[in-house]
This record gives C-alpha cells, sequence and structure tokens, in this order.
C-alpha cells in the first residue's frame, strides 16, 4: 500500500500536482483506477451551503468558464438562467423546486436553470448533440465552481412544466437540469436525515463504462 501511494505521488508531482491537492474527504471516499488530473476527482455535489450571498464578482466567473465550453459548429446551444438570494427572482425559481430539494435549497446562494437550444442559429435545423454540448458547458461550470471552493449540486428534482411556463422559455429549447450554488457549510446545518449522505459517493467500475468495440 506504502509503495502504491509513493508511486502516484511521484505521478502527480510530474503533472504539476500533488496528493496534497486531494482533500481528505476526498482520500477516503475516492479511488481513481487511474491518475486523473485532482480537480476532477474532488468534485462532488454537497447540499449543505452557508446562506452567504454571493457577489457577481463571485458568481459569474463559473457562467463564464461555461461559455467557454466546446459545442458543434461552435453552436453553443445552452443558456443559464438563474436567481440569487434576496432578488426578485428567487421565489421564482425556488418555487420550482420539489419539496426535498427546498429543504437544502433555501440555503443557496443562487439558484440556475440551464436549458438548451434544439436546432442551430445558423441554419435552423435540428442539433444532435445540443444537450450533450450543454452538459460540457455544465461540466466547466461545476469544475469551476469546485475549484473556487463552492458548491454546484445539479437536480432534476423540479417542476420542469412549470419551469417553461413561469420562466417563459419557448418552444425549440430544452429544459436540461437546475442547479444550486452556494458556499459550503458544515453537514450539521442540513435537516438530519440528509447529514449521512452528505459524502463524495463513488463511482461504477471503468470497466463497465469504457468498453472495447461493440456494445457489451
Amino acid at each position: 500500500m506504502k509503495t502504491i501511494t509513493l508511486l502516484l505521488t511521484v505521478i502527480l508531482q510530474t503533472q504539476g500536482f500533488t496528493m496534497s491537492d486531494l482533500s481528505e474527504e476526498i482520500k477516503q471516499s475516492r479511488e481513481s483506477t487511474y491518475t486523473v488530473n485532482p480537480l476532477i476527482l474532488s468534485r462532488w455535489s454537497p447540499r449543505s451551503m452557508s446562506g452567504e450571498t454571493m457577489t457577481d464578482g463571485e458568481l459569474l466567473p463559473l457562467f463564464e468558464a461555461a461559455r467557454w465550453a466546446p459545442s458543434s459548429y461552435n453552436s453553443q446551444p445552452w443558456k443559464i438562467l438563474y436567481a440569487k438570494k434576496g432578488t426578485p427572482e428567487w421565489d421564482l425559481f425556488y418555487s420550482l423546486l420539489v419539496e426535498f430539494n427546498q429543504q437544502w435549497c433555501k440555503n443557496a446562494s443562487a439558484l440556475v436553470l440551464i436549458v438548451s437550444r434544439d436546432t442551430f442559429e445558423h441554419n435552423n435545423k435540428p442539433a444532435p448533440t445540443h444537450s450533450y454540448d450543454t452538459g460540457a458547458a455544465w461540466m466547466a461550470l461545476a469544475l469551476e465552481g469546485n475549484s473556487r471552493g463552492y458548491v454546484v449540486h445539479g437536480m432534476s428534482g423540479f417542476d420542469y412544466d412549470r419551469a417553461r411556463q413561469t420562466l417563459e422559455i419557448p418552444d425549440g429549447y430544452t429544459i436540461e437540469a437546475m442547479a444550486a450554488i452556494g458556499k459550503r457549510a458544515p453537514k450539521e446545518k442540513l435537516p438530519k436525515e440528509m447529514q449521512e449522505s452528505e459524502t463524495p459517493s463513488s463511482r461504477k467500475p471503468l470497466s463497465e463504462i469504457a468498453v472495447p468495440g461493440k456494445f457489451k
């Protein structure tokens, strides 16, 4: 075990990283099959947030990261609608959430709804990868937030139909997901039934998701 740890340390250092780039929380919960950038391994989705407001200078860089994600024909099909805590839009977004998510999202600094355009702007033809491309933008947003120490938690637990109506999302756009963003707080700030799951999750074995050749 000591040999493996030493080898991993050497590999990380040659790539410009060290074991110290991974928190104890991550080290205890996750182990990658191959060495990856610590930013990838350390990204997870806590729920506990402090309830503090975030300035534009704190929040908008996360959206800037999403702006630079790759997309087919550089079409950038994503659109990010958001509401900061304490603004008139907040209650509108908060009311869309299912009751379970409202319990912890009340302490978020911002709520986000991500949509994607179904067709290309340059010719109005179907864009087969609009959701795929928007997922890349979401990941960029999540990684940027994680690198700054923020909670960035995506979720599908909201009323999709009411979101379209309430936020006046036109036909031709797919509602992808919502997300809560905020400054992290101790898990004790959560309802007791949520505290146990406030830990980084593991993943399926690599062999189950990366398969050479035909689908197996």
